[in-house]
């Protein structure tokens, strides 16, 4: 984990691997009340603490939901640029599940069992996302639908859209994964879009991630 007050925005696209394309960003901020990333090393375990980043497979995710457009073209990003996220706190809260195969029950010896659990799940209250575009249309697009971060029950609603420079987008408090290469960065997962290929970024910490209920990034 690097932890960068002040980062560099060169530095951001080098990791990156992309060209600078612009000096100025259509950032989309979304909010709501709980978000949940599944750290990719949890299978079934009883309590699960929220992951605080994006992976690649994640942003993939999004973009291909804004823009179904994209579906066919896989393991490449080309609509957002960056991305940053901060929350304001985290809440353990339960879920029930099941084993794979669906809702099983059965008795044994007169007592009825099922396969079903429950689960702790550390959530994210009050999320932020900052997804920054470098083509306007693109951010007006985002900015009249929903995302999700992992859960489906977990949406994010658009809340503003602002032009900004990368300088000030450098501002905003959060957590942002450069995408990287084994070399520069560690392993996050394997990307679902690009046959399972392994992942690896460096984690950027701006200020501070955990913000007050009425702070304004």
């Amino acid at each position: 984990m690097q932890l960068n007050k002040q980062p560099n925005p060169e530095g951001f696209q080098n990791l990156r691997g992309l060209e600078k394309r612009t000096t100025m960003y259509y950032v989309v901020k979304y909010s709501g009340p709980f978000g949940f990333i599944k750290p990719w090393t949890a299978v079934r375990d009883s309590e699960t603490y929220s992951q605080q980043f994006l992976t690649p497979s994640i942003i993939e995710g999004i973009e291909k939901k804004l823009f179904p457009e994209l579906l066919e073209q896989s393991g490449v990003i080309k609509k957002i640029i960056r991305h940053r996220i901060n929350y304001c706190g985290i809440d353990v809260q339960q879920e029930r599940t099941w084993s794979k195969g669906g809702f099983v029950a059965k008795c044994e010896k007169g007592i009825y069992k099922t396969n079903m659990g429950v689960l702790s799940r550390g959530v994210m209250l009050n999320p932020n996302l900052y997804l920054a575009f470098d083509i306007e249309q693109d951010a007006q697009r985002a900015f009249i639908q929903t995302v999700c971060l992992c859960r489906n029950e977990d949406l994010l609603f658009p809340d503003s859209i602002q032009e900004m420079s990368v300088e000030e987008f450098d501002l905003i408090n959060g957590f942002e994964l450069l995408f990287s290469s084994e070399v520069n960065g560690f392993k996050v997962g394997h990307n679902r879009f690009d046959n399972a290929t392994e992942m690896f970024g460096e984690l950027i910490v701006i200020g501070n991630p955990i913000r007050t209920e009425n702070a304004i990034s």
